[in-house]
């Protein structure tokens, strides 16, 4: 038993013991034991908005409220306290924010040139040692002033007498407010707090001919906004909300859910709906958002979307005649496109995310081959995704030819040559050519469509080797 006593009280660090009181004159402290419901909307840019309710009997009259456990990333600037049940009974004379957060520093700054008491237990003779000391310093260490004696630092654990004023244990709201009925009311406090973000992330699965895939979204809510919201309504809202100074935007985003073939899926999470210019996402039960927690929903599953996989291939606008001396290579890209409605088993809005691409091996076995992010995908609209460069196909370019017509006006011919070493596979290959100023084609090997104004693309087969010839005259 001793030696359990000596353990507890063997001094390793310093400890500052407070006596501290939980109510303090007229003012009245509300914590979460008063809460009754709190809803959360959860916005991509690094934003929240937390409304919480409370029941709270006040003194008829004047007074001061203390509404504590607030997050600590508040925007005390937006802070709109109200009476749900008796409005016009209830108004804010004067709020303030209380952010000076108490630890152990803190507190031994507010007693420099004040003495305080240190204990120490003598293991040894089983005994406790109190020491009065004048505490002269805490700039680098602790230095106290005992018996005439300057000591750098101290063993033992610190005691001050009470916990100086406006040093609060957590962010606190304080108001001067003005109270006419003695029946409870019904008070909602709302404000935005930084802190707290989402975003979406997606899994496509492919099937083997790469022409199909399955589909599955997560949501995951990241809380870092200094408080716990318990059995929260919880909302999610996709879009690029416009913030003044807003240098920390987040690009992070959530999807939806979907109504799809297979009758065994489980039933959707989220609600969406359009909101305004954006859209926002209802989660359909209660959820608790712990602080520096990060929470993930399974929020949607597609099944058999039709996909399809392309190789690209991109020229670059510096070639030009000085390069006629060397053959240039360029990779081969491989991009799968999918269309977002209703026929391909999708068709909800799916906002802005990561979508990472897998696929079964020969054995079975499931491979990551790639990934890349989408923006904010309304329904009905296209998304591809670039998946990396093909191995076993080469591209290789050459400036065959180069005519100077006149100081301005050139001609160029290029060769472009497409390797296909995959077995018994013919491939489709889109070679996409940047051209400028005033162009014209004057010899292709094969046809072309105009892209835009300055860009062409070639599709070409390719069994084992094809060549792309073209001669292009410019005008500058």
């Amino acid at each position: 038993m001793k030696n359990s006593i000596y353990s507890l009280f063997t001094v390793v660090f310093s400890v500052i013991f407070v006596i501290s009181p939980s109510y303090a004159g007229n003012t009245l402290i509300s914590t979460l034991n008063d809460q009754a419901e709190v809803s959360v909307t959860v916005y991509n840019s690094n934003l929240g908005l937390v409304k919480d309710l409370r029941k709270l009997n006040l003194p008829v009259g004047t007074g001061e409220l203390r509404f504590s456990d607030v997050a600590s990333g508040i925007m005390p600037v937006t802070v709109r306290a109200k009476s749900l049940n008796l409005p016009t009974d209830f108004n804010v004379i004067e709020q303030n924010f209380e952010y000076d957060l108490i630890n152990s520093k803190k507190l031994l700054d507010k007693y420099i040139g004040k003495k305080i008491k240190i204990i120490t237990w003598n293991e040894f003779q089983d005994r406790k040692t109190v020491t009065e000391a004048e505490l002269l310093s805490n700039n680098d260490g602790p230095i106290y002033k005992i018996n005439d004696e300057i000591y750098l630092g101290y063993p033992g654990y610190k005691v001050v007498p009470d916990l100086p004023e406006n040093f609060v244990a957590k962010p606190t709201l304080m108001w001067l407010y003005n109270n006419k009925t003695a029946s409870i009311h019904n008070i909602e406090v709302s404000y935005l707090t930084s802190g707290i973000s989402w975003k979406a992330d997606y899994v496509l699965t492919l099937n083997k001919d790469d022409t199909s895939a399955d589909l599955a979204g997560w949501v995951t809510v990241d809380n870092r906004s200094g408080a716990m919201y318990k059995d929260a309504t919880l909302k999610l809202v996709a879009g690029e909300v416009n913030r003044v100074n807003d240098n920390d935007r987040d690009m992070v985003a959530f999807a939806g859910y979907s109504k799809m073939k297979a009758a065994s899926m489980p039933a959707p999470q989220f609600e969406e709906k359009e909101f305004f210019e954006y859209h926002i996402y209802d989660l359909q039960r209660k959820t608790t958002i712990k602080n520096n927690q990060t929470k993930q929903v399974s929020l949607l599953e597609a099944m058999d979307v039709g996909t399809k996989k392309e190789y690209l291939t991109y020229g670059q606008r510096y070639y030009r005649g000085y390069h006629n001396d060397d053959t240039q290579k360029q990779p081969v890209n491989v991009y799968v496109s999918l269309k977002n409605n209703k026929e391909s088993n999708l068709g909800m809005p799916l906002p802005a995310g990561t979508v990472r691409l897998y696929k079964k091996d020969s054995a079975g076995s499931l491979q990551f081959v790639g990934e890349d992010s989408i923006k904010h995908t309304p329904k009905d609209e296209d998304v591809r995704l670039r998946v990396g460069e093909a191995f076993d196909i080469v591209c290789e370019r050459k400036l065959v030819d180069y005519k100077e017509i006149s100081s301005r006006q050139h001609e160029y011919e290029w060769e472009v040559t497409i390797r296909n070493r995959k077995e018994n596979t013919d491939i489709n290959v889109g070679i996409i050519e940047p051209v400028y100023g005033t162009w014209e084609i004057i010899s292709k090997s094969h046809p072309f469509k105009k892209h835009d104004a300055f860009t062409l693309r070639f599709d070409v087969v390719v069994t084992k080797e094809t060549k792309l010839r073209y001669r292009v005259r410019v005008g500058l």
